[in-house]
């Protein structure tokens, strides 16, 4: 005999999830294996020569890095003998400010900081995350391409999510060729929709630092580092590698942070018995001890991993307080679809939102799911309305702002038009009227006339071959009569001579003045305390478009 209630519960979307029981031998289990070591550590002469029970004989070369870069010697010995309950506490009492919680955080071990993390439940890890967190205004990032890697479509979509208020947008290819179009109209457009939005195309690390010299792109997220050695050899690198590469971006002006996320080394094979948490606080470590202004993390591309077992949703909040303990910028993830329950996707949300971070989504959807070449987000588009209600049902800041339907046509036709008018004075294959009343009405790819492969590839090799560059293409918006954007282009690359935005959890407004953790750090310590929004701010996320206004009913007598 079958039970019809159960038959129900199968179909629901939550049932076509993978769930698996922890097995800590290959790293399943998110926080607390058996093989996780216990914390200790050992100064002798200055420098750890015992760290989480291992002689430094014995470190391999991660353990070597964070010995002798990340962890402060003259507060490790006082830290590491407090009791990780009471470190626990000094995270969610609003009375100790985040300046004292961050003279204990930077002398901890990994296994000590894991530890503490294991001692503080979900809603107290949110607590302290509203105060570790680095800047005071939380903020958002996200995804911008397509399938078809049409740069008119994603000049207009990026216009679209920085009208939105998206702080950073970031794009990638289908087709790696096409990516020095992607990237110059990703520019073109989020220049078209606010000044001062940050943009990146993510590649191989060679392409993405000679766009980034050439000022199409402003700041970089790629650079993954891992917590075990065996991964990290697979792809050639070490840490002071990934350091040498992180100096060469910021040399050059641009804003960079590293990639890690618990799961990653189970995903490759190499978890060494450890936890998804334990071997995540080694690469916060790493980001730390390369001097790197910032890490996203939140297990980006592994979340389907701690999503899977125990306790992992509870654990990937707990790898960003970790970045934030340790003083970092955190764009902490919520980029990579991992649930068919609508339920679940937005439980996984909902540390980040309401406890707000630098970048609550280190790649929320603007464009379709369908489109995104990320693998698909969290959220999408799709979802923007339920984001912006959730927002108002809540008065809480998730980055994002109620548009119009005409506000949004207008802008995308406008960056639409100005790529257009780039690619003709740059000569590349032009660009119809066609294309640009597609891409000023469309909802994804499938909306749009198909543009001839070929010879946009030809043309984006001869771009690269040209050296255009930033100052190209304020040449090409202001003869084009795009002042407006030109200037916005322009601003842009002098804030790569200025370095304002080099700074930890730094992005631009509207008016290119720097919001960063050194000139706005994050002050909470209870309530009135802290980032607050102000009224102009509320009443802007409360005016949602759908919302009915007295003014919408005749309340004249006998009517």
């Amino acid at each position: 005999m079958k039970s019809k209630r159960f038959q129900t519960l199968a179909e629901r979307p939550v049932n076509k999830d993978g769930f698996v029981a922890e097995w800590p031998e290959v790293g399943l289990i998110a926080i607390g294996s058996p093989n996780d070591p216990k914390p200790s550590i050992k100064i002798q002469n200055g420098k750890i020569v015992e760290m989480d029970g291992k002689l430094r004989e014995d470190f391999d070369m991660i353990e070597r890095f964070i010995a002798d870069y990340a962890i402060d010697i003259e507060a490790a010995e006082k830290a590491m003998a407090m009791d990780s309950v009471e470190i626990a506490r000094m995270l969610v009492d609003i009375n100790i400010p985040r300046e004292k919680v961050l003279e204990i955080s930077k002398g901890l071990t990994p296994a000590k900081i894991v530890d503490v993390i294991d001692k503080m439940n979900i809603l107290e890890i949110m607590m302290a995350m509203q105060k570790m967190r680095a800047r005071k205004r939380p903020g958002n990032q996200c995804h911008v391409t397509n399938v078809r890697d049409n740069p008119v479509l994603i000049a207009a979509d990026a216009a679209e999510g920085a009208l939105r208020g998206f702080d950073e947008e970031e794009t990638t290819v289908g087709i790696t060729r096409y990516a020095p179009f992607n990237a110059l109209a990703l520019l073109i457009g989020a220049q078209t929709g606010r000044g001062g939005v940050l943009t990146q195309c993510a590649l191989e690390e060679a392409f993405e630092l000679t766009i980034g010299m050439r000022g199409l792109t402003s700041y970089a997220e790629t650079i993954s580092v891992y917590g075990t050695e065996q991964v990290f050899v697979d792809g050639d690198d070490t840490p002071w590698s990934k350091a040498f590469l992180a100096s060469a971006y910021a040399s050059r002006g641009l804003k960079m942070r590293f990639t890690s996320g618990t799961g990653s080394e189970v995903q490759m094979g190499y978890a060494e018995g450890k936890s998804m948490l334990y071997l995540e606080a080694k690469c916060v470590l790493i980001t730390k001890a390369a001097g790197v202004q910032g890490l996203q993390n939140g297990s980006i591309s592994c979340i389907g991993v701690p999503g899977a077992v125990p306790s992992g949703i509870r654990v990937v909040a707990g790898e960003n307080l970790i970045t934030m303990m340790l003083d970092l910028e955190v764009a902490s993830g919520n980029d990579q679809t991992f649930s068919h329950s609508d339920i679940r996707r937005t439980a996984r949300l909902m540390p980040q939102l309401l406890a707000g971070t630098d970048l609550i989504f280190s790649g929320y959807s603007a464009v379709p799911n369908y489109d995104n070449m990320f693998a698909g987000s969290n959220f999408d588009i799709e979802d923007v309305d339920d984001y912006l209600a959730v927002q108002r049902d809540l008065m809480v800041d998730g980055g994002l702002r109620p548009v119009t339907e005409e506000e949004v046509v207008a802008v995308r036709n406008k960056a639409a038009k100005a790529l257009q008018a780039v690619f003709k004075k740059l000569g590349l294959p032009p660009i119809t009227d066609e294309e640009v009343e597609a891409a000023t009405l469309a909802n994804g790819s499938r909306d749009m006339p198909a543009r001839d492969v070929n010879e946009d590839l030809k043309a984006a090799t001869e771009m690269m071959q040209r050296r255009i560059t930033g100052l190209d293409v304020v040449r090409a918006l202001a003869e084009s009569g795009y002042t407006d954007v030109a200037q916005n282009v322009l601003n842009m690359l002098k804030q790569r001579i200025a370095g304002d935005y080099l700074h930890t959890s730094a992005v631009l407004d509207k008016a290119f003045k720097i919001d960063s953790a050194v000139n706005n750090p994050n002050d909470y310590k209870g309530p009135g305390t802290g980032y607050r929004l102000s009224p102009e701010r509320w009443q802007e996320i409360k005016d949602i478009p759908q919302a009915l206004k007295p003014e919408s009913f005749n309340t004249e007598e006998g009517a």
